[in-house]
């Protein structure tokens, strides 16, 4: 019997009720799913004085990683947000909920750097991750040309890309490279066993994310591997020690998959010494503010996270440049 839910935010109900939601995910529900359009950047930069570049970076085994750098004018020691995209590990682009770090673009001058990692099932085990942690050391490396301050580095995600965003922080301390700011993890998919009260909450059924898609997508990025075998690098939850991580901030909605494990994670980074903001906004499903960023909850909701970065990077625009 699936246990009660936590009820939805009273707007993001109404806003949902007109979406059709998926009642599974398999591979042919994938397949269709990866031929629909990309996000439409060209819409999202028509207002803002930015440059789009692209570069191609080599994987640890010579596969190319596409990156899109978007810079604002004049950028010079800018802080930077290097972005991890959602899509369960199978789906998506780097420029899917591209327009969230873009606010970062304009409200700090940041410049923003989206990775095109490499998709389970055809990719697994650490190839994802690695795929991002290349792509951030190109980065790094290239800081003074890309106008970074190599100081204020951030990774960030959304759901997969926040998990990713995890692991990319732990390979980023054990390595001792590059050195990272700040983690910004957005309803982080962080643990593979999908065992908590949250997964069981939201079993059964069509969803946004359900704990049956997350199975889908966590067995599609394991390739076999089980148990001890599975590193924490792919599954961040795993990980026995998360002191040594930068600022973290973590959100989540009470009402999706996710809740638990992130919730767990960040009380985990102040149980080893750290610094974790986490927020856990009622009746927020899962990637509320992506799909809805008009409703009031996703407005505040992205208000706080901008905040958060505001202190960490100690970096502003003027009102009048934002």
């Amino acid at each position: 019997m699936t246990p009660a839910r936590p009820a939805l935010d009273p707007e993001l109900r109404e806003l949902l009720a007109g979406m059709p939601l998926m009642p599974q995910l398999d591979p042919e529900v994938l397949a269709h799913l990866r031929r629909l359009p990309s996000t439409p950047v060209d819409s999202l930069l028509a207002h803002r004085q930015a440059d789009r570049r692209e570069v191609t970076v080599p994987a640890t085994d010579g596969a190319p990683i596409p990156l899109s750098i978007f810079t604002p004018e004049n950028a010079t020691a800018a802080p930077c947000v290097y972005w991890m995209h959602g899509g369960g590990m199978v789906m998506g682009d780097r420029f899917s909920q591209i327009d969230i770090p873009l606010e970062w673009l304009d409200r700090f001058g940041a410049v923003v750097v989206s990775v095109e990692y490499r998709l389970a099932p055809e990719s697994t085990g650490t190839a994802l991750v690695d795929d991002c942690y290349q792509g951030l050391l190109w980065v790094a490396e290239h800081a003074a040309e890309l106008g970074v301050d190599p100081a204020r580095i951030v990774v960030a995600g959304a759901s997969a890309g926040g998990g990713l965003a995890a692991g990319v922080a732990l390979l980023a301390r054990d390595r001792c490279t590059p050195p990272i700011a700040a983690q910004m993890l957005i309803c982080p998919m962080l643990d593979y066993r999908n065992t908590s009260t949250s997964s069981r909450q939201f079993s059964g059924g069509p969803g946004v994310w359900t704990r049956e898609m997350n199975e889908f997508g966590w067995s599609s990025v394991l390739g076999g591997l089980t148990g001890d075998e599975v590193p924490p690098y792919v599954s961040p939850a795993l990980a026995d020690d998360l002191s040594g991580l930068p600022a973290t901030y973590i959100d989540t909605g009470s009402a999706e998959v996710f809740r638990d494990e992130d919730a767990d994670y960040a009380t985990r980074i102040w149980a080893a010494g750290g610094q974790a903001e986490l927020h856990v906004w009622a009746g927020g499903f899962h990637g509320f503010d992506a799909l809805y960023p008009q409703a009031r909850i996703s407005a505040t909701a992205r208000r706080t996270r901008t905040e958060w970065l505001a202190r960490v990077l100690r970096a502003d625009r003027p009102a009048e440049e934002s």
